[in-house]
Order: C-alpha cells, then structure tokens, then sequence
C-alpha cells in the first residue's frame, strides 16, 4: 500500500497492490529467463544449449505459474478484474505502449530481418537465438530450427503458461476452464508437435509434405491453396491426398456444421491459435477494446474486405495452377471459375431469398461484396494466365498477400497492438475466418446469449469486458438475445457478470433473433 496521502474519495484503492516477496522473486526469475534470450539474441556462445535453452523457458514458465497462484490461488472464487485502470500495462499507460512496441519490433524483426535473430543464409550454420533452439527443433523434427521455430515455441509456451494462469483467474466458471483446457490442448498438439513430427516423414523419399498445421482452416490458413502446397501434398501419396481432402472438407462441410450447432465459439474460442494467445496472454488488456459504434463501422467494413480480399487471392492461387487443356486437368481455369461463380451465386440469392430481413442494412454491403467478386472473376478469365493475375505477375500477388495479410496485419498490427487496442484486434478487424463464420452464425447457428434483462443491474462489467468490442449491457437491459456476428462466444461476459443475467445458450432458430425495445421497468 502506499504510503501518499489519498484526496481520492472513491470507494474502490485506486493504487495498484505492491507485489509481496513471492511475487518479486518470482518476476525476478522471469526476467533472468528472458535475459537469457536477450544474450542469445546478440550471439552469446552458450556452452550447453540444451542446459540455457531449459534454463530459459523454465524460469520464465515458473515465475509464471507462481507469480499467478500467488496473485489468484489464495483469492476466493469469483470476479477478478480490479485494478486494470491503474497499472500502467492495463491502462495505456507507458509501460503498455513499451510493451506495445518491444512486441511489434519482435514481429517486423521475425517477418522481415530474420538474419538479426541469427538464421543461417545459403546452408550456413545458425547463430544467435535461433541457434539456442536448435536443439529442440532436431528433437522434434529433426532438422535446424527456423525463425518459425522459435516463434511457434514462444507461442505455445505461451499460451500453455498464460492459459494456466487464466484458468486459475476464472476458476470459478466451468466454461473458461474447458475452453482454455481446449486451445492450450489443440495449440500444443495441432499447432506445434504434429506438424514437427510430420516433417520427419519428409526423410522419406515418398514424402514432401508441406508444413500444415491441422486446426489452420482456409481462409486463415492462406497458403494451403498455393502451388507448391497443392503440389507437396499431391506428391506425397495417399497420406498427402488425404490432408488435402481434409482441408477441403474442412471448409465446406466441418466448419459450417460445427457453426451451426455451436456458433463461432467453436473455433474462434475453442481452437484457433490466434484467439488461443488473445484469450491467454491478452486477457489483461480485453477491456480496451473500443466499443463506440465508428469502431463497430470501421470494424464491419474492414473485415469483410479483408475476406472479399482473401476469395478473390485464393481464387487466383488455383486458377494460375491450373490450366485450360481438359486433356491434361480434370478440373480447367474455365471450369473452376464458373464453379466459384455458381456457388457465390446460389449463396447470394439464398441469403437474398430467405434472410433478408434479417441481415436489415447489411444485405446490401453483401451485395456489395458479391458484384465485386463477381467482378474480378470477369477480370480473371480475360486478363489471367498461369503466370499472370489482372495484369500481375502471380509470385508478386502471392508475396504481396501473405505481407499485407499473413504478416503485417494478423502479426504486427494483430498481437502487437494488444496493449492499446485490445486483445482482438485481428479476430475483430482483419480475420476472413472470423467473417466466414460470423456469416454462417449469424445467417443460420443455433447459438445465441441469452439475457434477462429484470435481473440486470447495469454494472457495465459484461461491455467493458467484451474483447469484440459490443455493447452487451445495451441487449441486456432489453432482455435481447445476443446474436452479433462478431462475438466469438467466449463467455467472459457472463463470467463477469454478478447477477447471472449471461448465459450461452444453443436452442431452436424460431425466436433467436429478436427486437425488445422495451426497457425493464416499462409499462407493458
């Protein structure tokens, strides 16, 4: 406690706790671990790599671990979002901007000078951080360890570290610990060992499979339609044939099943990777997302871009890998245009036909995207070639979108700018796989929150803490049920929510989307 005199007359300390002894020594063990990371970064001859490799990831997963059982463990069950406005992280203040940028140069340095983490050029030797990885990458997979090495290790460690400290947070909600149980499960498994082991089979002369992570489904996974993915995977014989078949299937079939029954919720808050680090590491800085509604207009136009974006570059990907012979492709570039332009079709008057009421304003920005769409695969079939797309040399395009999209936006700007933006910003503003799916739940899931609006006391605690930035306390006070295209369901409002006015529901479609202007406390 400080020691200041306090003129404030708030009910609620509006200092920070200062951190007991356990904690300090636990941050103090932290920083050595990443100190550790700081001196391979500037070529630091470690004479045992395996040892300070250990030594590193270990000390920093333990000041985690205890660090949070002595901030949340001794604590009762229940609500645990005090004092986020006044720590300088939580709050914008400089410690977050630091944060904020120390985290955006690790991306530009990671994506674009790869060289300074000390990856070997033309077969040389690594050096530097990527070198102290070595070890575990041939563990694993058997070869030298790459920049995405290192950071899929740093990812998953932590996602492991952070979702153990947020299932200590919320121990009190069955719902938070199962689905964290989930993305700390499929991040581990899916994201990161699988796909190391699988390139083991690559020793195998019969194999050249790409890498894949398994829970990476088009279009957030953008290269999976790619010329040398298509052509690694048709290569590799029945194993490769049967991974494509699954990414496929993946879209068309899984994906909108799972959606239907469950909403979004089932990937974006049960599987991805992407909302596996906002929901862990983020968490502390979900309240800042905006929640004005010029953030929910920039928000709505900029990730249905992103995804018009995403089917028109795809789209291009394979029609430059295949050819016009039917001799020699049994699907041709004509053939496959027109099949993509049948099925945007038939889902653009089926929505038109059926849910046009129910999209109100948005059906015509629908419209929007479909005549543009529509557009470009005119332009396609007369300007496109197997090396040219509208006029550009195919490699440009594809180099260009995995930058702007892959790189810039869902790296960069998506985890860097958690501190000052909230831990969503790329599920939010730039994710095609949250577009898609927050059509599919809001054109026919069975999922919805439910709210009781009689019971609600308006504390504001479930729209401050809405990472997706929605007002949910403007449904709640109506008694409407939540069924916004942009909630991923991760629940926290319900889990914040004192008085159990929140619940995630999955029913019939009759009735789930409602209009209550009435507010409680009317007369009827």
């Amino acid at each position: 406690m400080s020691h200041k005199l306090n003129y404030s007359m708030s009910i609620a300390n509006p200092d920070a706790n200062r951190l007991s002894l356990s904690q300090k020594l636990a941050v103090l063990a932290g920083f050595v671990g990443l100190f550790i990371l700081v001196l391979a970064l500037f070529n630091t001859n470690f004479p045992n790599k395996v040892l300070f490799l250990t030594l590193s990831l270990g000390l920093i997963s333990l000041a985690t671990v205890v660090f949070s059982r002595m901030r949340y463990g001794s604590k009762l069950k229940g609500i645990k979002n005090d004092e986020v406005w006044f720590r300088s992280l939580t709050s914008r203040g400089a410690l977050g901007w630091i944060t904020g940028l120390v985290i955006t140069g690790f991306y530009i340095v990671l994506y674009f000078y790869p060289d300074y983490l000390g990856l070997g050029a033309n077969g040389s030797e690594n050096s530097g951080l990527i070198a102290l990885f070595d070890p575990l990458s041939h563990l694993l997979s058997n070869r030298p360890a790459s920049q995405w090495f290192v950071y899929g290790t740093l990812y998953t460690v932590a996602i492991l570290i952070f979702g153990y400290k947020f299932m200590l947070k919320y121990r009190h909600n069955r719902y938070q610990r199962l689905r964290t149980g989930s993305v700390m499960f499929f991040q581990l498994g899916f994201a990161f060992l699988i796909p190391e082991f699988m390139a083991r089979l690559n020793e195998n002369p019969n194999y050249n499979l790409p890498y894949y992570d398994l829970k990476s489904i088009w279009p957030l996974n953008y290269y999976l339609f790619d010329g040398w993915s298509i052509n690694g995977f048709l290569s590799s014989g029945t194993l490769g044939l049967s991974l494509l078949i699954f990414g496929v299937l993946s879209i068309f079939i899984l994906s909108p099943i799972l959606t239907y029954k469950y909403g979004k919720r089932w990937y974006c808050s049960w599987v991805c990777g992407c909302g596996a680090l906002a929901e862990t590491a983020g968490d502390p800085f979900r309240h800042l997302s905006s929640k004005t509604l010029g953030a929910w207009k920039i928000e709505r136009w900029l990730i249905h871009t992103v995804l018009v974006f995403s089917v028109i570059m795809t789209t291009a990907l394979v029609y430059t890998y295949l050819g016009k012979d039917p001799g020699a492709f049994w699907l041709t570039q004509q053939s496959f245009l027109l099949g993509v332009g049948m099925l945007l079709t038939a889902v653009f008057i089926l929505v038109m036909v059926f849910k046009r009421n129910e999209f109100g304003k948005d059906a015509r920005y629908g419209a929007i995207a479909y005549f543009i769409s529509i557009g470009a695969l005119f332009i396609l079939y007369y300007t496109g070639t197997t090396d040219q797309v509208f006029l550009i040399k195919s490699s440009h395009l594809r180099s260009a979108y995995g930058l702007y999209i892959g790189s810039i936006f869902s790296g960069v700007i998506g985890t860097g700018f958690y501190p000052i933006l909230g831990n969503r910003v790329w599920c939010r503003f730039g994710c095609p796989m949250a577009a898609i799916l927050g059509f599919q739940q809001r054109l026919f899931s069975k999922f919805r929150i439910t709210t009781n609006g009689g019971q609600c006391i308006s504390c504001g605690n479930c729209s401050v803490y809405c990472e997706m930035g929605i007002d949910v306390r403007a449904y709640a006070q109506k008694g409407e049920n939540i069924v916004r295209s942009s909630c991923v369901g991760c629940g926290i409002c319900a889990a914040v929510c004192p008085r159990g006015v929140l619940k995630l529901e999955n029913g019939s479609l009759k009735g789930r989307i409602k209009t209550n202007d009435m507010f409680p406390g009317h007369a009827g």
